[in-house]
């Protein structure tokens, strides 16, 4: 408890915005960071770096993600033991993302993005509740939003042997995460933005901004 409130102290000066994958969060923080000229801290972009800084006992779920081929990890298992097994969606290594946060400068400020933002390990670090919101995709957005990328996040499911499986279960999969992100976030009485087809990425990012009272 009182390291938590060390480090709420501490991060102060922190925004956060996770939620379920395809939301817009990469989008949203960035011009956010553009318009304000503050630092954007991406997790997908150190999960690699965290990774390495990791030891099988430390993490154990995220080393036998490593080991297994992509079979194994996208097409044998069904969604509900995807999502119950993926190291990020049970917070391993999220102490890597509060080192490297401590580490940075106070100024200026940083907004930091990305679905391991899990709202129970978000939450004591928070100085003020509204530094924090989720942006929550319906399926369709997200759908729209992968195929909107110039490079898909999900071009790994082609390294399968059944790429049409395995992106049925990744898509249920992340579905499912969405759904434990909004029923969290309503438990902890956090602030959450469900994102459909049809808004516009000024009116989102309106949203974010007015949510998080920058």
């Amino acid at each position: 408890m009182a390291e938590s409130a060390e480090h709420s102290e501490r991060l102060r000066h922190v925004y956060w915005i996770g939620g379920g994958s395809g939301a817009g969060k990469s989008t949203i923080a960035r011009r956010i960071a553009d318009r304000h000229g503050w630092r954007l801290y991406a997790t997908d972009d150190v999960m690699q770096d965290h990774a390495r800084r990791t030891t099988p006992q430390q993490a154990p779920l995220l080393h036998q993600f490593i080991a297994m081929d992509m079979d194994e990890r996208w097409v044998n298992r069904s969604p509900q033991v995807m999502l119950d097994t993926f190291h990020w969606f049970r917070g391993e290594a999220f102490g890597l993302i509060v080192e490297d946060l401590l580490r940075l400068p106070r100024e200026p400020r940083i907004v930091v993005e990305g679905f391991r933002l899990l709202p129970h390990l978000v939450k004591p670090l928070l100085a003020a509740p509204e530094h924090a919101v989720w942006l929550l995709p319906t399926p369709e957005f997200r759908q729209a939003a992968i195929r909107s990328r110039a490079a898909p996040g999900e071009g790994f499911v082609w390294q399968t042997s059944d790429p049409e499986r395995a992106g049925r279960n990744l898509a249920e999969r992340d579905h499912m995460f969405t759904m434990r992100l909004q029923r969290e976030v309503e438990r902890l009485h956090l602030h959450a933005i469900h994102v459909d087809t049809t808004v516009r990425e000024d009116d989102l990012a309106a949203q974010v901004t007015t949510a998080l009272r920058i």
